[in-house]
C-alpha cells in the first residue's frame, strides 16, 4: 500500500494537493534512459520510440547505474522529478542482450515491469525507411493481433498489451479528426505451442495514405514507416493487488449516474420500467349521460310510490298483473 504523507505546514499542503490525483489528469509522459551498459542497437530503438512518443517524452543521454528488478528507487526518483508515469530503460549484458525494460508507476512508485529483448537481425530504424513520416503529436491507431494478447489470466503478453497501450494512447480526446489518423501501430504475436519457445512480439508502424477512388470515400493504403522491431519475452513483475485496485479507482464525479428502472437488453435497445400506483375508479371521469346522473333520495322515494299505485290500479282492473314491490 502507498504511504500516506501528512503535511506539516500550508506550503507542503499546497504541494501535496498539486501532486494529488485530479479529476482530469494530464497525459502520461514517458522517460527514456540508458543503463550502465547500453548497446548501439538499444540506443537506436530508444531514439525511435522517443520520436514516436513526442512531445510527451523525455530522453536522457547519460548512463545510469540502475537495476530495476533489484532496486527501483532510482526509477521512482526520476519518475517523481520528471512527472513521468512510464519509463523505458535500455541496457545490454551477456545474460540479457539488447534489453528494453518497460516500467509503469503509480504515485511515483513502481507498479509493474516487463523486459523485452530486441532481435538484432530484424531491427530497422526510422531512418532506414526512405519515405514520408507522420506529423508530431498525433494519436495512432493501435492494433493487437494474436490470441496471446486475449488471455483471461495475467501473462507477459497481456502486460505488454497494457504497457504499449499506455505508451501510445496520448492525450485523452472525446472526438478525433479523421485527417489526424496518419499512422498505425501494429503489434502481433503467433499462437503459443507446447514444447516450443515463447512466440516473439512483432512491432510494426505503418503510414496511412488516402488516394482518390471512383467511390465517395477515398481509398486507404498503408506503407511501412518504421521502426521495425521483434521482441523476445523476458522477466516480468506483476502489480500488487492493493496497489492496482488503488490505481484503477475512478472519481465519483466521473462515473456516469445510473438511471433507475432503465435497462439495456442484449440487442442494445433501451427498456424502461414504469411503476403505477393503485387506481381509484370512483374518481374516474366517464362520459356524462342523463341516465347515469345521480338523483336525490327524496325524488327516488316519490317516484317509487307513484309506480306502486299504478301497479295496484292495473291489478284491480285486470286481475292478471301482480303488484310490484
Amino acid at each position: 500500500m502507498l504511504r500516506q504523507i501528512v503535511p506539516r505546514n500550508a506550503r507542503s499542503k499546497r504541494a501535496l494537493e498539486k501532486k494529488a490525483p485530479q479529476l482530469n489528469e494530464n497525459a502520461k509522459n514517458t522517460l527514456f534512459l540508458k543503463g550502465s551498459s547500453c548497446s548501439e542497437l538499444v540506443q537506436l530503438a530508444l531514439t525511435d520510440l522517443h520520436s514516436l512518443k513526442r512531445p510527451l517524452s523525455i530522453k536522457f543521454t547519460k548512463k545510469n547505474l540502475i537495476h530495476p528488478f533489484e532496486d527501483a528507487s532510482s526509477l521512482e526518483f526520476f519518475s517523481e522529478k520528471n512527472d513521468a508515469s512510464l519509463l523505458v530503460l535500455g541496457s545490454h549484458s551477456k545474460k540479457r542482450p539488447h534489453c528494453l525494460t518497460f516500467v509503469r508507476t503509480f504515485g511515483s512508485k513502481v507498479l509493474d515491469m516487463l523486459e523485452l529483448y530486441l532481435d538484432p537481425e530484424t531491427l530497422r530504424t526510422l531512418g532506414q525507411f526512405k519515405n514520408k513520416k507522420c506529423a508530431v503529436g498525433l494519436k495512432p491507431l493501435i492494433v493487437f493481433s494474436g490470441t496471446p494478447f486475449e488471455s483471461p489470466t495475467p501473462t507477459p503478453y497481456t502486460l505488454a498489451k497494457s504497457l504499449f497501450t499506455d505508451l501510445f494512447i496520448g492525450q485523452e480526446a472525446q472526438t478525433v479528426d479523421v485527417e489526424g489518423l496518419q499512422y498505425i501501430v501494429s503489434i502481433s504475436a503467433e499462437e503459443e505451442r507446447e514444447g516450443e519457445p515463447a512466440p516473439k512480439i512483432h512491432f510494426r508502424v505503418y503510414l496511412i495514405r488516402t488516394k482518390k477512388s471512383s467511390e465517395k470515400l477515398p481509398r486507404a493504403e498503408v506503407e511501412e514507416m518504421g521502426p521495425r522491431m521483434d521482441f523476445r519475452i523476458g522477466r516480468m513483475k506483476e502489480a500488487d493487488d492493493g496497489m492496482m485496485k488503488e490505481a484503477l479507482k475512478r472519481p465519483k464525479h466521473l462515473e456516469p449516474k445510473q438511471k433507475k428502472n432503465v435497462e439495456t437488453d442484449i440487442v442494445g435497445d433501451k427498456i424502461g420500467r414504469i411503476h403505477l400506483g393503485r387506481q381509484d375508479l370512483d374518481s374516474l371521469q366517464s362520459r356524462k349521460m342523463k341516465g347515469l346522473k345521480r338523483r336525490r333520495d327524496g325524488e327516488i322515494e316519490d317516484e317509487g310510490n307513484d309506480m306502486t299505485m299504478v301497479d295496484q290500479v292495473e291489478n284491480s282492473d285486470s286481475g292478471a298483473k301482480r303488484t310490484k314491490l
